[in-house]
């Protein structure tokens, strides 16, 4: 009997880095992910905008799944968690991100139903893809990484792994946007700010819909404000592709 407890003991204790290491694995996949994908379809490739934006949410949604069943993530679950705060505290922080947006220059935009469009495909689809690759996906692999321990299980714990789990956002957002050539400079330091914002509802909640509301919501206003903005809706170039 004292056999067996100790071999369970034994598996537990070998059970919980087994954990760690494969999201790890699997934050380092998005690391990788997040800068190739812009670097060889947008940057070196120069695909046409919106054919770019379909491959990339086709990629961010297909690695996204694939996490989630491989590391037996129950994403109905998550889904339904906390969700009233979650959008609740995703309008806030999509609030704040349209204020952002509204305080840069105004610029020339298409009308009718090329606007609806852009609105639905750059701002929505495009937004809400951003915010799951660069906040929701790594806050929710990080928080993983510690499931079952005795530090998520304290306060003090959960705080100092909210705080990992913003510098992995912060990273994957830094190294997601270097994969633009126009973002190779201080010009990168606005989208880690605004990551700051925009991670706020899944770092609350664990909600993995709450940073995409939020994102979407930045995209739909520069879609309507600044369409032609050299700060948002990365891919930018001279020719408005």
């Amino acid at each position: 009997m004292s056999t067996h407890v100790i071999t369970r003991g034994a598996q537990v204790q070998t059970a919980v880095p087994a954990t760690a290491r494969r999201q790890l694995a699997w934050l380092v996949a998005g690391l990788a992910l997040g800068f190739v994908v812009p670097f060889v379809l947008a940057d070196t490739l120069e695909l046409p905008r919106d054919l770019y934006y379909g491959l990339y949410a086709a990629a961010v949604l297909s690695f996204f799944a694939l996490w989630a069943r491989s590391t037996g993530q129950a994403l109905g679950e998550m889904l339904r968690r906390r969700w009233l705060l979650t959008t609740a505290l995703a309008l806030v922080a999509g609030g704040v991100l349209v204020f952002i947006v509204l305080g840069k220059d105004a610029t020339s935009r298409p009308d009718g139903i090329a606007l609806v469009a852009a609105v639905l495909w750059r701002g929505i689809v495009y937004g809400a893809v951003d915010g799951l690759l660069l906040s929701a996906f790594p806050i929710l692999a990080v928080f993983a990484m510690f499931a079952g321990t005795k530090t998520r299980r304290r306060l003090t714990g959960k705080i100092a792994i909210g705080f990992a789990a913003l510098v992995a956002s912060v990273a994957l957002t830094a190294v997601y946007h270097v994969g633009y050539s126009d973002f190779r400079s201080d010009k990168v330091r606005q989208p880690i700010a605004g990551d700051v914002v925009w991670s706020v509802p899944t770092l609350v909640t664990l909600n993995p819909i709450g940073a995409p509301i939020a994102h979407a919501a930045m995209h739909t206003a520069a879609v309507l404000h600044s369409y032609e903005t050299d700060v948002f809706l990365p891919p930018h170039a001279e020719d408005g592709r």
